[in-house]
């Protein structure tokens, strides 16, 4: 049996498998697959899961959007062909059809109502204790699994049993989020004691809406085409309910003296309208009408004008939905101000089990457990032909050793390693299982080929087991550091998010691997500093019998394109004017390259790419920048920056990093004149360069190629012949410093002069 002490899972990874409900995008298909446990994140708590609720409407809709062909599905979702349609057109058909491709072939992880028990709690986290019992919610978080790393403001402790009540039942805790869905409707309802409300819609949301109204005070009538869920919600505590819309417009007006219902909301899940404009029928004069389900709204505009009513869309659970900030970095609201949080209202509904005034079991048609969560998707999606209303996943108290566990045992125990093929030198060790590192950085080291693909390491144990499956790897990991301790693994590609990276470089180096990390190198200049630190001391050291090599995946240099329109250049010896366009799109405020504790925000995160392209093409790093963001107060104010570069050779750069275009055009231009030349590079596919009256035109039409597979070939064959970086530290250094600098002089407003780094820790090759 396996012992998740608070310590040993605080201290590090859960080196074993789980279980894990996992659906393809492409064709629907569902697997129950042993995946690597979650790591412990800080401001989260690991729970052992005991019961997951299956989300009847989301999950089914999912499923059913999953097994239609490409053509049904670009009818469903003309938003995405058009930005595949943009794609094509901007990068090619193959570049378009390799992402679409990686897209579809990604699994998801159905599943965001669960209950279970803490096993252990991460840093920041000061309220929950190691075997607590707790509900939790959230798509990819309380999913489908047997372990789960919860954000701490995403659960809610289960009340404790006492003489007046009994213990609330982990099958009848799974259901809290949904629960929290039916109260924040009925908040949203603002309904009072003694209001008449009809509920449309007696499914599984439906009547946990129509309990938690009486429990208000409130009389209720229900309706829904479903007899046996009318006769339920009237075994419930319905005051009536129906299974025609004319009975339940008669019984409206009955409960409500012919006035008509205070209030109506709407639990149903339709394309139709027909419940909003049944509900409009039904209510009183100025009535307040909530859609909590996912119903059309066509609205009649003219019984909701002559009623005046008040039509408003609940929002999931809560005040907290979709916030960044609250959900993920647990920023509470004050509770002067929001009374009613999503955790706040998940801790009142499981009051409600608590006390008795809520009962979930008789809702509870079907459980299944893991091995045979297949069953609960053939019912929901109509294979079996049953009838349902709430469905159970549910895991066993106590989670059985699996065979990579006992594998790894062993392993630790002989002091034997994976088989690490011989004939090549570079072992590599995978930080980060993004979309960027699986579309497009895995293809280009499996088409260079010569590297053996030890480890992967994600923070979600799907996404590891799923790359490390597609790609050939030896394993899957979820924490960096069983990574970071492998002796085969002698080189770590780093594709994690952006405030990883400096202590991963770091971790990366101590060890006495070789690295490549992905851009940016890291977020501060203190950071600089001590990878530089670190470098030094390791090429001093020498532990792992070479100097280490340290590479930053500014992959735009080493385009074929590119290096044709270095070559051009180097004729030219005089001042160079550069001109970097790059239509780069908008992205949501709190999207985590926007944050600065994970993205550094899009001047760091992204324009180090072209302050390194315009360093490469002049040959020396800036001496002085400059950044201005355009004037405008709206939603593209930080991500519309005009930055100039002066170089030492009298060289001018511009780069203009822009979201306020249209992303159908093209996304970068670069345009050089100088020594009456002029060079145009349009996206990585169209190079034209004039000299002397001469055109010549470069084209790459089918595939947009910015240097990946080249940039993987150069690193590469410097780690077999024990050469330096294909780029020199001191380069990657400097356009680190530069893009600082550009940070520094959007935030005042000023010109700065770009620093080198204080000379006692710097060595010979990187002083001025």
């Amino acid at each position: 049996m396996l012992d998740f002490s608070s310590t040993q899972a605080a201290r590090g990874p859960l080196r074993h498998d789980m279980k894990q409900l996992l659906q393809q995008v492409s064709g629907g298909e569902i697997k129950v697959v042993d995946v690597p446990a979650p790591k412990l994140l800080a401001g989260c708590v690991l729970v052992r899961t005991a019961a997951s609720l299956v989300s009847v409407g989301t999950e089914r809709a999912s499923s059913e959007f999953a097994r239609k062909n490409l053509l049904q599905k670009a009818r469903m979702r003309p938003d995405l062909v058009r930005e595949v349609w943009n794609k094509v057109r901007r990068d090619g058909v193959v570049s378009a059809f390799a992402a679409v491709r990686s897209r579809m072939d990604q699994p998801s992880a159905p599943g965001y109502s669960s209950a279970g028990t803490v096993v252990a709690v991460g840093a920041g986290v000061t309220d929950i204790r190691p075997g607590d019992r707790v509900a939790c919610a959230g798509a990819g978080h309380a999913i489908h699994a047997e372990f789960a790393c919860i954000p701490r403001l995403l659960l809610a402790r289960i009340p404790p049993n006492s003489r007046a009540t009994p213990e609330v039942s982990f099958d009848h805790a799974a259901a809290t989020t949904v629960g929290a869905v039916a109260l924040h409707g009925v908040r949203t309802a603002d309904v009072k004691l003694g209001d008449v409300v009809g509920v449309i819609g007696l499914g599984l949301l439906g009547q946990l809406t129509v309990q938690i109204l009486k429990a208000a005070g409130c009389r209720v009538v229900g309706m829904d085409i479903d007899r046996s869920r009318v006769e339920l919600a009237l075994r419930l505590g319905a005051d009536a309910a129906s299974d025609s819309s004319t009975a339940f417009s008669d019984a409206c007006m009955q409960q409500s003296g012919g006035r008509g219902a205070d209030a109506v909301l709407i639990a149903a899940q339709t394309a139709s309208s027909d419940p909003v404009n049944l509900a409009a029928e039904v209510a009183r004069d100025r009535a307040v009408i909530v859609a909590v389900g996912t119903v059309g709204m066509a609205l009649e505009r003219r019984t909701f004008y002559e009623k005046e009513l008040d039509f408003r869309v609940s929002r999931s659970y809560g005040p907290g939905r979709y916030d960044a900030a609250y959900e993920q970095k647990g920023v509470d609201y004050p509770i002067g101000y929001v009374r009613w949080t999503e955790t706040r209202n998940m801790e009142a509904f499981l009051q409600l089990l608590a006390d008795g005034k809520v009962d979930v079991g008789a809702l509870i048609t079907h459980r299944f457990p893991i091995d045979q969560a297949q069953s609960a998707y053939d019912l929901i999606t109509g294979k079996s032909q049953q009838a349902f209303l709430g469905v159970l996943i549910t895991y066993p108290e106590r989670v059985e050793e699996t065979r990579r566990g006992a594998i790894e045992m062993e392993l630790a125990a002989t002091g034997r390693t994976p088989a690490v093929d011989a004939a090549t030198s570079v072992a590599i060790g995978l930080l980060g299982a993004g979309n960027f590192a699986i579309s497009t950085l895995l293809p280009a080291i499996k088409r260079v080929g010569g590297s053996t693909l030890v480890g992967v390491c994600a923070a979600n144990g799907s996404h590891s087991d799923h790359t490390a499956k597609k790609f050939g790897f030896q394993y899957g990991a979820t924490d960096d550091d069983r990574l970071i301790g492998d002796p085969t693994i002698n080189t770590f590609v780093i594709a994690t998010r952006h405030h990883l990276h400096a202590r991963q470089v770091l971790a990366a180096l101590e060890a006495g691997k070789h690295v490549f990390c992905e851009k940016p190198l890291c977020l501060t200049e203190d950071d600089l500093r001590d990878i530089v630190l670190a470098y030094d001391h390791e090429s001093q050291v020498g532990r792992s019998g070479a100097r280490p090599l340290l590479m930053v995946g500014f992959n735009r240099r080493f385009a074929p394109l590119a290096l044709r329109l270095k070559s051009f250049l180097r004729g030219i010896h005089e001042p160079l004017a550069l001109h970097y366009r790059v239509n780069a799109g908008f992205i949501p405020a709190d999207h985590w390259l926007n944050d600065p504790e994970q993205g550094g925000g899009r001047v760091i995160g992204e324009v180090c790419h072209f302050v390194d392209f315009l360093t490469f093409l002049v040959g020396v790093a800036p001496i002085e920048v400059e950044a201005r963001s355009l004037a405008n107060p709206g939603k593209y104010s930080n991500d519309n920056i005009i930055c100039s570069l002066r170089f030492p050779d009298g060289s001018q750069g511009t780069i203009s990093y822009l979201a306020n275009g249209d992303k159908s055009y093209s996304k970068e231009r670069v345009e050089v004149f100088g020594g009456g030349a002029v060079a145009v590079l349009e996206d990585f596919r169209r190079l034209e360069l004039v000299s002397r009256g001469r055109k010549q035109v470069f084209r790459s039409l089918l595939r947009q190629d910015k240097g990946h597979r080249r940039e993987w070939e150069v690193f590469i064959a410097a780690l077999r012949k024990g050469t330096d970086s294909p780029i020199p530290l001191a380069e990657i250094v400097t356009t680190m410093l530069a893009t600082f600098a550009l940070e520094e002089s959007r935030s005042s407003g000023r010109p700065i002069s770009v620093r080198g780094l204080p000379r006692d820790i710097q060595s010979q090759r990187f002083e001025e």
